[in-house]
């Protein structure tokens, strides 16, 4: 597919030139979805970012957005970019030291925060931000009270916008656009820093445009896509589908109410493109689970039994069903299927993802059986997004499928995935060494180590996460931890073998479910530690390690675990702002946990 030679500022121009009353973006507030057109997408944005010079933006100054999804973050992101500025994404859920970090080191000198909370976060490090000019506020309930020296440092969301409007004219935006190259930074992203403070990494306008069209072509993408915009878009997943494929393909993105209201904004637009993360399938899998032992056990009885005859279709395409096929899958979906589609609002999608991180094989197949069409894909944020995914026709479940268009690949000796492309990111921020490091000879390495199976990739597992036992075996530790997590009853698994005799883990329940098992058994409990310490809980999760243990090798089994008495915690520095496991940190606070398992 051939794309046009702009910018995505330029293309947003574009968008708004050639398809000006088509919906480009729909928002929920208070119930109701209010559309905005492309037209007043491009022209709320040229406003905001002529607002933005007018609080004395740099040439190439950077902005910081710190906000759930909204039309404001995407305002905010392309208003920068029309005026030849850099956005960059900073985490909703992060503590002030975080924020801190990420606002210095990324030198913001405007910062455009959601509301209060997301302002008191700047506020307690202003000290540490000497380059910060302005902060930005979109809902401003609660900022009155403010002390009056604050007065020139605090402005409304509105008040930019509408000074911006106020210019008249779009001299400078036409300015900007005409010296606009693809080569030039539009957006950085910082990791999720899983093993130390996350890097910056710099996103030019030709990295997105080289990602896009292969994302067209494998995901079947076109003007009719419809897609819920929840995930957060300071990581280049959401960045893909919201920002990204939307303006040079003209599809249609939804903003819900909250991250809190996903399902319910899911049953109401019915989207026909979803994306989730490992963690959002998990957890959708673990309601149907409680939704099935709520019923009672003839409905139960009907689906184990829908499931067990539509099973062998899981991996088949649709193109090859027999007529037999057919009336089966028909027939567990009018009766079964179709009202748990309904139940977490994916009766209409046309394609489903799964990225981010390593999900259990058994959950894709469970959600394939159920006739929602999840494919894997496989991307970084230094591949600007996905650059493998499965064919929608040749799913291997448990692989991530194949390069998609512009890709190229080739293994290293090690079995490491090395990527090249006009999507391979432009470098890490005032971060030469790491650079030199990530990309050499022009091949990005991705740390991740993959292997051939049937023509398609397989992600073994974080190239410094594999481990090697006493006896000297080698282990990858999320095939194992993958496994256990196929389990409703289990959210999180963390593997312990670097060194050891055997395999042991640290084992965190699903508190919600593990909690309506509870309930259904009648037994009684108080919190989420009262429910861990329960023989009966560690009875369950020792038969779904058991269930676990089958499937892996001798080797791979968990001969010990220890049930964690509390939730891994962001602010405890357990897991990463994307949900992603920090192993050292874990091993070292349960230090005397993981000994007592092998004494």
């Amino acid at each position: 597919m051939k794309l046009p030679e702009l910018t995505l500022p330029q293309m947003l121009r574009e968008r708004a030139r050639t398809m000006p009353e088509r919906i480009a973006i729909r928002q929920k507030d208070f119930g109701i979805w209010k559309p905005f057109t492309w037209s007043s997408y491009y022209r709320r944005a040229s406003h905001f970012g002529l607002g933005l010079r007018g609080l004395g933006l740099s040439e190439g100054g950077h902005v910081g957005v710190l906000s759930e999804n909204r039309i404001e973050w995407v305002l905010a992101q392309m208003g920068a970019g029309l005026i030849g500025a850099v956005a960059v994404g900073v985490y909703p859920t992060s503590p002030s030291p975080e924020v801190a970090y990420v606002v210095a080191h990324a030198d913001i000198e405007i910062m455009v925060c959601e509301d209060q909370e997301q302002t008191d976060k700047v506020l307690e490090a202003r000290d540490q931000l000497p380059r910060l000019r302005k902060i930005v506020v979109m809902e401003t309930k609660g900022l009155r009270s403010f002390a009056p020296e604050l007065r020139g440092l605090i402005v409304s969301f509105d008040e930019v916008e509408k000074a911006g409007a106020a210019v008249g004219q779009t001299t400078q935006i036409d300015a900007a656009m005409a010296r606009q190259k693809l080569d030039d930074i539009g957006l950085m992203i910082y990791t999720s820093g899983s093993t130390g403070k996350p890097k910056g990494a710099m996103i030019s306008y030709r990295n997105i445009r080289g990602v896009v069209p292969g994302i067209i072509e494998r995901l079947g993408i076109t003007d009719r896509t419809t897609h819920l915009s929840y995930l957060p878009l300071c990581h280049v997943a959401e960045q893909m589908l919201t920002s990204f494929v939307p303006v040079y393909t003209g599809a249609q993105v939804h903003f819900g109410e909250s991250i809190r209201t996903v399902q319910e904004d899911l049953r109401e637009i019915a989207p026909t493109l979803f994306l989730g993360v490992p963690r959002i399938w998990e957890k959708l899998h673990a309601s149907i689970s409680i939704k099935l032992q709520e019923t009672g056990g003839l409905r139960r009885k009907l689906f184990d039994r829908a499931y067990a005859a539509c099973q062998p279709l899981a991996e088949k395409p649709r193109s090859a069903w027999s007529l037999a096929d057919r009336l089966t899958f028909g027939a567990s979906y009018w009766a079964i299927f179709r009202a748990l589609q309904n139940f977490i609002g994916l009766r209409k999608v046309q394609i489903a993802l799964t990225g981010a991180a390593p999900i259990p094989p058994d959950v894709v197949r469970f959600f394939r059986v159920l006739g929602v069409p999840l494919i894997e894909v496989y991307g970084l944020t230094e591949s600007t997004g996905m650059v493998l995914g499965h064919d929608p026709r040749d799913v291997l479940i448990g692989t991530v499928g194949i390069p998609i268009l512009g890709v190229e690949h080739r293994l290293a000796e090690t079995g490491e995935l090395l990527l090249r492309g006009d999507m391979v990111f432009a470098g890490y921020y005032k971060n030469p060494e790491a650079t030199a490091d990530s990309i050499r000879k022009g091949w990005l390495h991705t740390g991740d180590v993959v292997r051939e199976e049937r023509g398609q990739l397989k992600i073994v597992d974080r190239l410094k996460d594999i481990m090697i036992t006493a006896g000297g075996k080698n282990l990858t530790p999320s095939e194992i931890e993958n496994t256990m997590k196929g389990s409703p009853y289990i959210k999180e698994c963390v593997i312990v073998a670097e060194g050891r005799k055997f395999v042991a883990a640290l084992v965190m329940i699903d508190y919600e479910t593990v909690g309506k098992w509870a309930e259904a058994q009648r037994i009684a409990f108080t919190h989420f530690r009262s429910l861990v310490e329960l023989p009966q809980v560690r009875q369950l999760i020792d038969t779904a390690i058991g269930e676990g243990n089958q499937r892996l090798a001798q080797v791979s089994q968990i001969r010990k675990f220890h049930l964690l008495t509390k939730e891994l915690d962001h602010d405890d520095g357990e897991v990463t702002a994307t949900m992603k496991v920090r192993r050292s940190s874990i091993y070292k606070t349960y230090a005397a946990e993981i000994e007592a398992l092998y004494h």
